[in-house]
């Protein structure tokens, strides 16, 4: 059996990518290190493998706890742990400086003290900053890192690290960097999740400044099938952008939202626009594509549509997860802004 680590695997994107290599493989077993910090949820991890993954309670930045967990030879970290929300990021961003990049730094570490043969490292298409509004325009592999928000600076950050450790160590790194994501198990902090939930309850729908802010838009299960082949094909020290090429307005995506809902576009209530928001992301999958035979399986009405009927279907998971902490940050986050 091969052996893979995989940090955060109980949050959103790391829970899938999990079911996806249980599910597509024979020969691999999991370590499932995650610290469960507000996003991550065990009940994400419902009905897995018990003979094939193990999951370990433990905070990336604890390299003594990382040590302990790490089996010897690994075949491979996936570091999916972060702070990821920009919101977040603005409102306080010491905690995305910690987890996002000394915790990379700590992970590199531990993949070099335990001989781990291959470090993934998964980023975000945000570390390139705002792109114009200008079709023709595209986010490559060389696109020049000019984050904007907290969160995009410390994942840059973390990108660096990952490409030091290869210059330096020569550790076998490969960095993925992806657009927004959507699909099921989502904490409802993100846009699409968000605007579910309330349209479900009839509450009002923020929508930052004037809704036409573009993000690239891939289903979930898309996303982590091409970080398996990165894996899997990648070259040493390669950088992927990953890409469904499906760019959406904000307001696009909310109105569609309510239109399968039914529900009425009077939901939307627009509110004052987010510090430093980036105005457009648009990625060029090219390389992706070309290198690693992949491609998006999954269109944006058919994701949405399952998207939606899965949390129409649980709304016991949305109702628990809406509660308590979450419920004190969105009054936080948007109570003012809606009244």
């Amino acid at each position: 059996m091969k052996k893979i680590f995989v940090t955060g695997g109980a949050g959103f994107i790391g829970s899938d990518f999990i079911r996806l290599v249980l599910e597509e493989t024979s020969d691999i077993e999991i370590i499932n290190y995650d610290a469960l910090t507000y996003a991550g949820n065990l009940e994400n991890l419902k009905d897995l493998d018990a003979a094939r993954h193990q999951f370990v309670k433990g905070d990336i930045c604890d390299k003594e706890a990382v040590l302990r967990a790490l089996p010897n030879e690994s075949d491979a970290i996936f570091n999916f742990a972060a702070e990821s929300h920009v919101d977040r990021s603005i409102n306080s961003a010491s905690e995305f400086v910690t987890t996002n990049v000394l915790g990379t730094q700590v992970l590199l570490d531990a993949a070099r003290a335990k001989n781990i043969r291959r470090f993934i490292q998964i980023s975000t298409d945000e570390v390139m900053g705002s792109l114009p509004e200008d079709e023709t325009a595209f986010f490559t592999e060389e696109s020049p890192l000019r984050p904007n928000s907290p969160y995009a600076a410390s994942k840059a950050a973390a990108e660096h690290f990952v490409r030091a450790a290869r210059e330096t160590f020569g550790v076998d790194t490969i960095i993925t960097r992806c657009g927004n994501n959507y699909g099921q198990r989502q904490f409802p902090e993100k846009l699409i999740p968000l605007m579910i939930a309330n349209a479900m309850n009839d509450e009002p729908l923020p929508v930052y400044g004037d809704g036409r802010n573009v993000r690239d838009w891939i289903y979930v299960e898309d996303h982590v099938r091409a970080i398996w082949l990165a894996y899997e094909k990648g070259a040493a020290g390669g950088i992927y952008n990953i890409g469904a090429r499906n760019e959406r307005e904000n307001i696009e995506v909310v109105e569609a939202i309510l239109d399968i809902l039914g529900k009425p576009r009077s939901l939307i209530k627009y509110v004052a626009d987010r510090l430093g928001h980036d105005r457009r992301y648009a990625i060029d999958a090219a390389k992706t594509e070309n290198e690693l035979g992949w491609k998006p399986q999954t269109t944006w009405e058919g994701g949405l549509r399952k998207t939606i009927n899965w949390y129409r279907e649980n709304q016991d998971w949305v109702n628990r997860i809406r509660s308590g902490a979450y419920r004190d940050y969105y009054h936080k986050m948007y109570g003012a802004k809606l009244k």
